[in-house]
């Protein structure tokens, strides 16, 4: 069998094994390099050829340039595929993009969105995830911001500072490690591409090389076609190489191919039998273009095409020339039907976001309109913010709108947001203003519930009680937040007090009724008292009377406001007497931890005396602390100057009290 026989029937076992795609999946319209189409006459040119396309234009007439420059937007449909596949040479797992589904992302919500780029960065592969990526990060920082924008108006209708706002959000945090791993994932794989793309080239250059030594070879005919052949097989499974260098390699390739092409004229059956077998594949090649261009389903039949050129410029060598111009011009009108279609649905979509922009800049003028309105009552700014929330969601469900508005879009979104955000603050901040005036009025009452409802003297307490709660109804709303427990801290305090006053009326026997007598006979002997001026007989005279006072037991406890007479008559006998406030206090004390400690229910008075003391003591030490770190901003000032004087005055008092503090609660502490 001769050479001829073999180079036919491998040919024929190619003819099966064109590839043609059929899937239903995204389009990929970037465009990078310009590539041409490889139908032109071969000739020997420089070693960076022109394009084959520009080889042919030198080769017809005038007329038919002329003809030419009237189809250019022909030729320009041409050159974006050629541009787009360029583009994928450099890497062409580009093309799998096309495989995953787009979804609505504009309808997720954060959580979902942060989901979904999980998914992709840790199932897909990460060069074909970009435009997914790229949706999903805008998408989830457009809604964030709106969230944000939220939480801030929040922040400030508590009354909060807006330089203290800060928010963070674990979904955030969830989205951006994502995010994170993506941009390492991507990173890492344009690092592989880089060392890929220049072994690539360098190995095409050395085929390249090798082609052009094919016209020095001195060896049978077929045998060098043969090596031409396993050439091109090299050539066509070697992978991409960088981007800025692909024409300038496929077109040398090209041009010693086409030498290669001159040079087998000396065996014409050798090269008619390549243009026959390249005719056959770019007929078939038309044909399903053809075929596409009748396919209702406009992007998968653009997809396919690009891929069509692909095949017709890098798999597939040159044709007879009397086939040429035919078959080109059948291709590339194919390919303008389709294009055009895809023209077409280009502008239905956007048309659709045209639309989209329409509504929602009549959302943006409601919120104008409903921001312009006068609100005066807090059911009314309720309706409003109902009203503008519904439109806020309406807002983000209304689709995407043309790229080249939708910033200044999203822009007056937030301005008509923000405008009506800041009325409403203002309201709500007087509203605010006055609901915090009634909360310390209310709290006032409640401080005055409090510190009167163990009081002894009924007719004095009964009284306040009575107006306090009087007083309580007439003050306005309060925060809401704060009502409930406010409202049950006042009840729980007046309760208290007249619980206790019933049961006091109830339980008083004869003899307590005969202890409040006999207490006052002593304080009626008290009061008449006449003291010698000798510290320590006076002294010793007053504890003799207070020992009496303890020895009669109990009163009423409707008459317990005795002890607060007997306190007071002390301490007119004590100011008579020369010595320390302290001591006089603690004498005093003394007395009133033993009446806290009889009676049944001692036990929680001296419980509710130690909560009270301690209570006090942190309070003096908040003081002494505070006391002290402002005499820190007091540099390079005298200690006799007047407010620091007063200052160091003010820490010895406080001190001195602590220490009577700390006295008593050591004493009550004995008490157990």
């Amino acid at each position: 069998m001769s050479e001829i026989d073999n180079l036919q029937k491998a040919d024929g076992k190619e003819e099966n094994k064109l590839p043609i795609k059929n899937d239903d999946t995204t389009e990929n319209t970037s465009s990078d390099n310009n590539a041409q189409s490889t139908e032109e006459t071969p000739e020997i040119v420089k070693k960076e050829a022109s394009s084959p396309t520009a080889e042919a234009e030198k080769e017809k007439p005038s007329n038919e340039k002329d003809e030419e420059t009237k189809t250019s937007k022909d030729e320009d449909v041409i050159n974006e595929i050629e541009e787009s596949n360029a583009e994928d040479a450099e890497d062409e797992g580009n093309k799998e993009r096309h495989t995953i589904a787009v979804k609505e992302y504009d309808k997720m919500s954060l959580e979902s969105l942060a989901i979904e780029l999980e998914k992709l960065v840790k199932n897909e592969k990460i060069q074909a995830i970009k435009s997914h990526v790229n949706d999903i990060n805008n998408e989830f920082k457009t809604k964030f911001q709106a969230l944000l924008d939220e939480k801030k108006t929040e922040f400030l209708n508590d009354g909060g500072n807006e330089i203290d706002f800060y928010y963070s959000s674990p979904i955030q945090k969830r989205f951006k490690t994502a995010y994170k791993a993506y941009r390492n994932k991507l990173n890492e794989h344009y690092k592989s591409i880089e060392k890929n793309l220049k072994q690539n080239l360098a190995d095409k250059l050395e085929i390249i090389e090798e082609l052009k030594g094919l016209l020095n070879v001195e060896e049978n005919i077929n045998t060098t076609y043969k090596h031409f052949k396993e050439l091109q097989e090299r050539w066509r499974n070697t992978g991409p190489i960088p981007r800025d260098k692909y024409n300038n390699a496929w077109n040398s390739y090209h041009h010693h191919a086409e030498r290669f092409y001159d040079f087998l004229h000396l065996n014409r059956d050798l090269r008619d039998l390549d243009f026959k077998h390249n005719l056959d594949k770019k007929l078939k090649i038309i044909e399903r273009a053809e075929e596409l261009a009748q396919d209702d389903n406009v992007m998968r039949s653009f997809r396919e095409l690009q891929e069509l050129h692909k095949m017709w410029k890098e798999e597939l060598g040159p044709v007879a020339r009397e086939h040429r111009e035919e078959i080109w011009d059948r291709f590339k009108a194919a390919t303008k039907i389709i294009n055009d279609k895809r023209q077409d649905y280009y502008k239905e979509i956007d048309k659709v976001y045209e639309k989209n922009l329409e509504n929602k800049l009549e959302i943006i003028a409601k919120i104008e309109a409903i921001g312009a309105q006068e609100g005066k009552s807090h059911s009314s700014w309720q309706k409003k913010i109902k009203e503008v929330e519904a439109l806020r969601n309406d807002f983000f469900n209304a689709g995407k709108v043309p790229i080249k508005v939708n910033e200044s879009t999203w822009a007056k979104f937030k301005d008509s947001v923000r405008a009506f955000n800041k009325k409403k603050n203002a309201f709500y901040k007087g509203l605010k203003k006055e609901q915090y005036e009634n909360l310390q009025k209310k709290l006032e009452l409640i401080k005055i519930a409090e510190d009167n409802k163990d009081s002894e003297d009924t007719e004095v307490t009964t009284a306040l009680m009575k107006k306090i709660q009087s007083d309580w109804k007439k003050i306005g709303h309060v925060p809401r937040k704060d009502s409930d427990r406010i409202w049950k801290q006042f009840k729980a305090a007046c309760n208290y007090y007249f619980d206790k006053l019933h049961a006091k009326r109830n339980a008083a026997s004869q003899e307590q009724v005969d202890a409040f007598n006999k207490k006052q006979e002593l304080l009626n002997t008290l009061k008449a008292l006449s003291l010698t001026g000798d510290k320590d007989k006076d002294l010793a005279t007053i504890k003799t009377q207070i020992n009496a006072w303890k020895n009669i037991g109990r009163v009423p406890n409707d008459k317990r406001y005795i002890e607060g007479k007997f306190n007071k008559t002390l301490d007119n006998l004590f100011s008579n007497l020369k010595m320390e406030k302290n001591e006089i206090e603690m004498i005093k004390y003394e007395n009133k931890l033993d009446h806290l400690n009889s009676g049944d229910n001692n036990t929680r008075n001296l419980d509710n005396e130690r909560s009270f003391i301690k209570k006090k003591i942190d309070e003096v030490k908040s003081q002494i602390n505070q006391l002290e770190n402002n005499l820190q901003f007091f540099t390079n000032v005298d200690d006799d100057n007047p407010l620091v004087k007063e200052v160091h005055n003010n820490i010895k008092a406080h001190k001195q009290t602590l220490k009577l503090l700390k006295t008593k609660l050591s004493k009550v502490k004995a008490m157990y």
